[in-house]
């Protein structure tokens, strides 16, 4: 059994596209790979876990064990009714660990709809946050962004817009490693006054947050992937179609070269000569390096990863897992959150 004095990592082992046996390799390489990885709990199926473990050598490993569900969410499980009638799913009981102190993050591949639900009624908002955003990391020019909302709160505010720049920044800075993140607000247009009433309020109130959040503004949609900031900030639903749109024109992009390469002899040869260009393009693009997307904002920690993430992109969620626990990102959110709500109270009386 793991040592229960230090935080545990809960994994949701049935809720990946690609099974259990992905998920046990998946905490195998991240044992590996992560020094003093914090223990990790594998919920499911024991009767499924117990012989995968035992064919990755570690039925007898001290910072490993299984926390018995019997049941699973599936993709396709209405998120609400799947709550309510499969109470002994194991993302249900990854969530529960999270919430009675037995675990410090909860990791899951399965149903998004149901993580965010689940995790938002049965661990609830911080204090000073009214709704959880989702945030994921993004290639860009040159490195990497933080997008958030990307569809937790489609039917944002723009005090959640201002919640998700500080939500956005303190999580870039422990991921990214950004001392001082910048901040865009996406909108369709930089001139003043410009977008919704949603942005230009959210707008006017990012400007007064100078010493919280490094605000340098709108920017517009063909910013985004250029080199000016490190956080881009936006509502739920337009943060969603950017984040699965982006994804569909990458892998239209890697086809698109795969067949013209394929064409002739010749363009084989000159990708051959060109072949650690392309590697370094495909580990700019690749999803894995960072594994999964935290839902920030609530009392206690949970990562979503991609339902079809194979074993290095879960081990990657669970690396990051372990630095959102051992960096304490929430406290460092709450004292921003605090801050923030003051000047927001200060500004609307």
């Amino acid at each position: 059994m793991p040592d229960q004095g230090r935080a545990c990592i809960a994994v949701d082992a049935m809720g990946s596209d690609l099974g259990p046996p992905e998920m046990v390799a998946a905490v195998k390489m991240a044992l590996e790979a992560v020094p003093n990885l914090r223990p990790v709990i594998m919920v499911g199926k024991e009767e499924e876990l117990k012989p995968l473990l035992a064919k990755e050598g570690l039925s007898s490993h001290p910072d490993v064990s299984i926390h018995h569900a019997s049941e699973v969410i599936a993709m396709e499980d209405k998120p609400l009714l799947a709550l309510k009638r499969k109470r002994d799913a194991s993302m249900v009981r990854a969530i529960e660990l999270v919430k009675d102190g037995q675990a410090a993050c909860v990791v899951s591949c399965g149903n998004t709809g149901s993580l965010m639900a689940g995790g938002t009624l049965k661990l609830r908002t911080m204090e000073g946050i009214e709704r959880p955003a989702l945030g994921t990391v993004m290639p860009r020019q040159h490195g990497h962004f933080v997008l958030i909302d990307a569809g937790a709160n489609p039917l944002a505010k723009s005090e959640h817009l201002v919640h998700n720049a500080v939500l956005g920044s303190e999580y870039c800075k422990l991921v990214l490693g950004i001392e001082k993140p910048k901040v865009g607000l996406m909108t369709i247009g930089t001139e003043e006054g410009k977008g919704t009433d949603l942005t230009n309020q959210a707008h006017t109130l990012l400007k007064q947050l100078p010493e919280i959040i490094n605000y340098q503004g709108p920017i517009e949609g063909f910013q985004l992937f250029q080199e000016g900031v490190d956080v881009v900030v936006c509502d739920g639903f337009t943060g969603n179609i950017l984040l699965k749109s982006s994804e569909s024109l990458f892998s239209l992009l890697k086809d698109f070269v795969g067949e013209e390469i394929k064409k002739n002899a010749i363009r084989k040869a000159g990708y051959l000569l060109s072949k650690g260009a392309f590697d370094s393009i495909k580990t700019q693009l690749n999803p894995a390096r960072y594994g999964g997307a935290p839902l920030l904002g609530l009392r206690g920690n949970v990562l979503k990863a991609h339902g079809s993430s194979n074993r290095e992109a879960v081990m990657n969620a669970i690396r990051i897992a372990d630095e959102i626990v051992s960096a304490d990102l929430n406290q460092r959110i709450l004292a921003d959150i605090e801050q923030v709500n003051n000047i927001i109270y200060d500004a609307t009386v």
